[in-house]
């Protein structure tokens, strides 16, 4: 029987590295080697890149699951409870067997310091080991090349996008951090791209180690035919298949990236199962709406300048509403850049602070100082995302729209607001 439960173990591992991240893969190894850990099933597909990797991870598994596989899935951040974070045919593991997978993790790190997402990394990759799966989705923390899921050989490696976000691990352009992402690629294995353009340093890296590149709108693609229904093609092959659940043009693509990478592995799956699982695939937090009084509600967790573009296109798209933001972001992101991604879109804005946000929060006051020259320059600052949304609900007009959206922190206090954690 577990010996403490999970919150105890979350408090627990949080405080044994100095830091809150740690790059590189050193240490996680030499304690991965000591638990035994190999290939976590049949099947591994690692999914990195900028934006959109929860999506195609969840368009991956509930494609597999729809074929009659068994699956894991390991993801980050959560927004309600860390148990969301590990997946086991479709389900969120319990506390008890995330309990056991710590101790396990414990049991073998011995002075070794690990960070909580290695430790979290570990112990999803000793549960998958146990539950006999026959395909595990991996979603990369932090770029790739030094990332803890970057422990595991992946049978395919996606790589979603690569724009500007984590600079200060990363690098400053989009070569280097295409460079880190790219370091999930095996030789002579695929690599799904879903850039129509990606970076320059991706390309040669793939080609220095001789994994093949399948890139979208060069190998593959994703042709919308109707309302309801877009194709996918490649060279001797095509399906028509359901438009995704999943809001935003942007969700082709990486139903697209899904399709390919599974396409990539050896055997067959059925059009009918690709058809069910991107019908079916639901993610929280992706353009998720609600209706209040007759306001729309529209709940996102994008949280950098390329999110914030897919969020403005999506806009323009939608019938014209007043529209006010409500946007929190922690301190190292480029508030300023999502800000002006969205000119045009919004008509207010309410800015709010992410103080239990840890070393990556701010005031309020702090966020509005560094969006000085944007739209949101003169805008409301409230304390927390809470009472910023409560703020813009009273400034709505009936008709009209809110966004709130900005990180993780944002998206969980309003997704609660509405009764969306239950």
């Amino acid at each position: 029987m577990p010996t403490r439960p999970l919150s105890d173990w979350l408090a627990y591992i949080e405080q044994q590295h100095p830091k809150s991240i740690a790059m590189g893969l050193q240490r996680v190894r030499e304690v991965a080697m000591r638990m035994g850990l190999g290939k976590p099933a049949k099947r591994v597909i690692t999914v990195g890149g900028t934006n959109g990797k929860g999506s195609t991870v969840a368009f991956i598994e509930a494609i597999a699951r729809a074929h009659g596989w068994k699956t894991g899935a390991y993801t980050s951040p959560h927004l309600f409870r860390y148990n969301e974070r590990v997946r086991i045919e479709g389900a969120d593991v319990e506390d008890d067997a995330l309990v056991e997978g710590f101790e396990a993790v414990e049991a073998a790190r011995g002075d070794t310091p690990l960070t909580y997402f290695e430790y979290g990394t570990l112990c999803a990759l000793w549960l998958f080991a146990r539950a006999r799966l026959d395909l595990v989705v991996l979603e990369v923390g932090l770029g790739g090349r030094l990332d803890a899921v970057n422990l595991v050989d992946a049978d395919v490696a996606v790589i979603t996008t690569v724009d500007l976000d984590h600079q200060d691990w990363l690098g400053d352009d989009v070569e280097s951090i295409g460079f880190e992402k790219a370091g999930i690629a095996r030789p002579f294995k695929p690599l799904i791209l879903g850039d129509d353009d990606p970076p320059a340093s991706v390309l040669r890296h793939a080609y220095a180690i001789g994994a093949q590149s399948w890139r979208i709108a060069n190998d593959f693609f994703a042709e919308p035919v109707d309302a309801a229904t877009w194709r996918w093609r490649e060279v001797g092959h095509a399906m028509t298949l359901p438009r995704p659940a999943l809001d935003a043009p942007v969700q082709l693509r990486n139903a697209a990236c899904a399709v390919a990478a599974l396409r990539a592995l050896p055997g067959r799956i059925e059009r009918q199962a690709y058809a069910e699982g991107i019908a079916n695939a639901q993610v929280v937090g992706r353009l998720q709406r609600f209706r209040r009084d007759g306001v729309e509600i529209v709940v996102d967790v994008g949280h950098n300048p390329q999110a914030a573009r897919a969020l403005a296109a999506w806009l323009r798209a939608q019938p014209r509403r007043r529209t006010l933001a409500v946007y929190a972001a922690l301190a190292d992101k480029d508030a300023a850049g999502v800000v002006t991604a969205l000119a045009g879109q919004v008509d207010g804005w309410h800015l709010a602070g992410l103080v239990d946000a840890g070393s990556r929060g701010q005031q309020a006051s702090a966020l509005r100082q560094r969006l000085a020259g944007t739209e949101a320059a003169t805008a409301d600052a409230h304390a927390d995302p809470g009472i910023a949304l409560e703020a813009a609900l009273q400034s709505a007009t009936p008709d009209g729209r809110v966004l709130v959206f900005g990180s993780f922190h944002t998206t969980a206090v309003a997704l609660r607001r509405f009764g969306a954690d239950r």
